[in-house]
């Protein structure tokens, strides 16, 4: 099957994984004997030649039950997405629709290659918890959500040119760098960082308080060029909030065209992964 690998086992199945990095992966676990699935095999062929960037992989769980009972898969279909050896989405059942919008969400487009392309860093998109995100003085119109994705209109400002940007993971992550794209003029200048804030700070605070670190930006930086943070300080980041102070020439209106955290979830240990050694269950060794 051109574009599709058979999974033969769980080394298999692991190395795969490994060579993919930072490339998305779309495992189709699946059974001879599940008429659903085979329903669903063609447009999984059709799809992986519609994706080239992604992986497809295709894991027959009765010839790999190890990888199947280690990703908990208990119905046949389940498509199970991974970046970075990091499960990030699931979908049960025969949907093709929801298949390929769950792959065009995290596919990412062809500029989003290049974040990846960061010492095996990603964009951290697929991790945001977009309800729980928050931004200050944002205009009614042109709120943040329009600039967590690149080409979903812009971010500005509303009152005058301060913003707070509060955002939460579904997961502990690594943030390596951001990538900014914005106007020469009305782009973001001063950007003060803190993390794992309890909740949304407000501009007196945002403007008193210790931040974790204070860029300067220069219009080169609004180009979607990476801006590096001290990688150090931000190892196990539970939710971000930048506070944008002014922008490049002073005026009442800030804007953001997208703005893209790229770094890494922690991978979280899968107990299912390891095997007993020594003595029964519940016994200490």
């Amino acid at each position: 099957m051109a574009n599709i690998k058979a999974v033969t086992d769980e080394a298999n199945f692991q190395a795969e994984l490994s060579a993919a990095g930072a490339k998305l992966v779309v495992v189709d676990f699946t059974a001879t004997w599940c008429g659903p699935c085979q329903r669903m095999a063609p447009i999984f062929q059709q799809l992986a030649g519609k994706y080239p960037r992604a992986s497809f992989l295709k894991v027959d769980v009765d010839q790999c039950q190890e990888t199947a009972a280690a990703q908990g898969v208990s119905a046949m279909p389940t498509f199970i997405f991974y970046r970075n050896k990091t499960k990030i989405d699931r979908l049960q059942g025969a949907d093709p629709t929801g298949l390929e919008n769950k792959i065009q969400q995290y596919y990412g487009s062809e500029e989003g290659e290049d974040a990846e392309g960061i010492a095996g860093h990603m964009d951290l998109f697929p991790f945001i918890m977009k309800a729980q995100c928050e931004c200050l003085n944002e205009s009614d119109e042109h709120p943040l959500t329009h600039a967590l994705q690149s080409g979903g209109g812009f971010l500005q400002s509303d009152c005058d040119e301060q913003l707070i940007i509060s955002i939460t993971f579904n997961q502990s992550v690594k943030i390596h760098s951001l990538k900014i794209k914005a106007p020469a003029d009305k782009g973001p200048k001063i950007i003060r960082i803190f993390i794992n804030q309890p909740r949304t700070l407000d501009f007196d605070l945002a403007d008193s308080y210790t931040s974790v670190q204070d860029v300067e930006l220069t219009p080169e930086d609004l180009e979607g060029n990476p801006v590096n943070l001290k990688y150090v300080k931000f190892q196990n980041v539970q939710n971000v909030q930048f506070f944008i102070k002014d922008n490049q020439e002073g005026g009442d209106v800030t804007q953001i065209d997208h703005l893209a955290i790229v770094g890494s979830p922690i991978t979280t240990t899968n107990m299912g992964d390891f095997k007993r050694v020594a003595g029964k269950k519940g016994e200490s060794h």
